[in-house]
């Protein structure tokens, strides 16, 4: 660890912004591993928007009357500007009022903080069984939102309505979450919990389920006959969602040709790859032929998880040994079955002081037992190291340099996605992909992620579909989708979903690639250039805007 930097005003700011978000929504002390009321939920009514964005616009005018005293503090007032900035101008447009999708909005984070709560001892199960007790007046905030939206003539699409409908149902029936997870509460060791703790437990799931319950309600008969029949937002609103993914303002139509440009290239490359795996095959015969494969097949949710842990573990060992300084503490990662179904791969990071490490989240659809190695052997390279987990536990471990909100906060999908990519194909050109079905599994992911960049933007933008019979639509994403991805199809149906309703972070993904690559191709230039240092300085500033990347790297 370098030299600890004096704190300066600018720091002192970030510092006080991430209090300050604490106090608005205790989630974010469960995130980061602070101290904080995490037995209480962030207030999602109108009213608690308000209140943020009038931080928000407190913290904006404190950080213009400062002036920089180094490179440090210059990507800090740039990157919290521009992150609050975006969130008032997201305000102003009414975004709050129909922040619904299947993924990634309140009906999903008000539960999945479970998640990362403390569960081993009888205090934690009590902050729990607390933090259960406030669920319905969050649900009930939640709802006054959208309710406000319907008012407003401001909804999410009905496609996402119908789906979150369903995953809220699942939340409140008697087997779903709340139950499963207070029910299997334990004391580490596995000793039982005290009876009266196990009942208010008991009735925090109730209550919680009857919250979601109310919502399913609330979102069948009031949200679902008002919502909005077109899954596209259009350009305007498209950009400002795109700025907030990337950290960057980008050419979306010249970025809709790349995507089309970079399809065809790992379509390309994919069928050379092919012929080198099966003599003379196509992609589909030579998937077929891998997919037959009992060698590089995986059975069961318990063999998966023994498999991405012993795959991260040796990636960690040997990538430390030659390629990158990773901290000891940022060397555990632990690989974990996510307790729902929702589909998707995610990762969580660890807590402030690595006593909680960072976690690799598989969520399995329901019905699906059987995994593929060489389909999944980079998504683990992509969720823990050299991708999400190197990258986020690097920054949370230089807290000598970085402040708080830079460490645990900054960032941008563009950012983490893009590295995350930029990983993969760095294993590449280290030779872990050596074998051309673990190869082909990489480009099947990274040729996932060109097609959600033509996808994505064809859709939010109605531009003309690929064949010119018209415009991009839901049907016409769903097809293109199940032509590029081989996957279960339960999976696509979730993906697609996720970016009608998401808009704008699919494509973080690729694009943000893109930058990194070129970034690092511009810094190549410069005399003395080592990947290792590169690395080393881009990965030291924390989470950040890639237009800040660009020029904090090629300063």
């Amino acid at each position: 660890m370098t030299e600890t930097r004096k704190p300066t005003a600018i720091d002192q700011i970030a510092e006080k912004w991430v209090e300050t978000m604490i106090d608005l929504d205790p989630d974010t002390a469960v995130w980061l591993g602070l101290p904080g009321r995490i037995g209480e939920i962030g207030d999602h009514s109108p009213a608690g928007h308000e209140r943020y964005i009038g931080e928000a616009k407190k913290v904006l005018a404190a950080l213009a009357a400062e002036t920089p005293v180094d490179e440090v503090d210059e990507v800090t007032k740039t990157d919290i500007s521009y992150q609050l900035d975006l969130d008032v101008a997201s305000s102003e447009a009414r975004l709050f009022e129909r922040d619904l999708n299947v993924i990634a909005s309140p009906a999903q984070g008000i539960r999945e903080i479970f998640d990362l709560m403390p569960t081993a001892t009888e205090g934690d199960w009590s902050v729990v069984s607390k933090r259960l007790g406030n669920v319905p007046a969050a649900v009930d905030g939640y709802i006054e939102t959208l309710r406000k939206g319907i008012a407003d003539g401001v909804t999410p699409a009905r496609r996402q309505v119908v789906e979150v409908a369903q995953q809220a149902r699942k939340h409140g029936d008697p087997l779903g979450f709340f139950f499963d997870f207070t029910g299997a509460a334990e004391l580490e060791g596995g000793a039982a919990l005290p009876e009266s703790l196990a009942n208010d437990l008991r009735a925090g799931a109730e209550a919680s389920a009857d919250a979601y319950s109310r919502l399913a309600e609330f979102l069948e008969t009031e949200l679902a006959p008002a919502a909005t029949e077109q899954d596209a937002i259009g350009r305007e609103l498209y950009e400002l969602h795109s700025k907030h993914f990337l950290g960057a303002a980008i050419d979306l139509d010249e970025t809709y040709e790349w995507g089309r440009e970079e399809l065809q290239r790992m379509i390309d490359e994919q069928t050379r790859i092919a012929g080198e795996i099966l003599k003379g095959a196509s992609v589909e015969e030579a998937v077929a032929h891998l997919e037959k494969d009992p060698a590089r097949k995986l059975h069961g949710t318990d063999a998966l998880q023994k498999w991405m842990q012993e795959t991260s573990d040796r990636a960690v060992a040997e990538l430390s040994r030659d390629h990158f300084d990773i901290p000891e503490p940022v060397k555990a990662l632990e690989c974990m079955i996510a307790p729902t179904q929702e589909g998707g791969i995610y990762y969580t990071g660890p807590s402030d002081d690595f006593s909680r490490a960072g976690r690799m989240w598989w969520s399995v659809p329901e019905g699906v037992t059987e995994f593929d190695t060489w389909r999944e052997l980079t998504t683990v390279y992509h969720e823990g190291v050299p991708g999400h987990h190197l990258q986020i536990g690097q920054a949370v471990y230089n807290r000598a340099t970085l402040n708080t909100w830079r460490r645990q906060l900054g960032g941008t999908s563009g950012h983490a996605e893009g590295w995350a990519l930029y990983a993969e194909r760095l294993m590449e050109e280290l030779g872990y992909l050596e074998d051309p079905a673990d190869r082909l599994g990489m480009l099947d992911g990274q040729r996932m992620r060109a097609a959600r960049v033509v996808l994505d933007i064809g859709v939010h933008l109605g531009k003309p579909n690929l064949e010119g019979t018209g415009t991009w639509d839901a049907d016409y994403a769903l097809e293109f989708m199940r032509k590029n991805v081989n996957m279960n199809d339960s999976f696509i149906r979730f993906e697609v979903n996720r970016y009608l309703g998401w808009p704008g972070q699919a494509p973080s993904y690729k694009v943000g690639q893109r930058i990194w690559e070129q970034i690092r191709d511009q810094a190549q230039q410069a005399p003395g250039f080592s990947f290792k240092d590169f690395h080393k300085r881009a990965l030291d500033l924390g989470g950040v805007g890639l237009d800040t990347l660009k020029a904090a790297l090629l300063r």
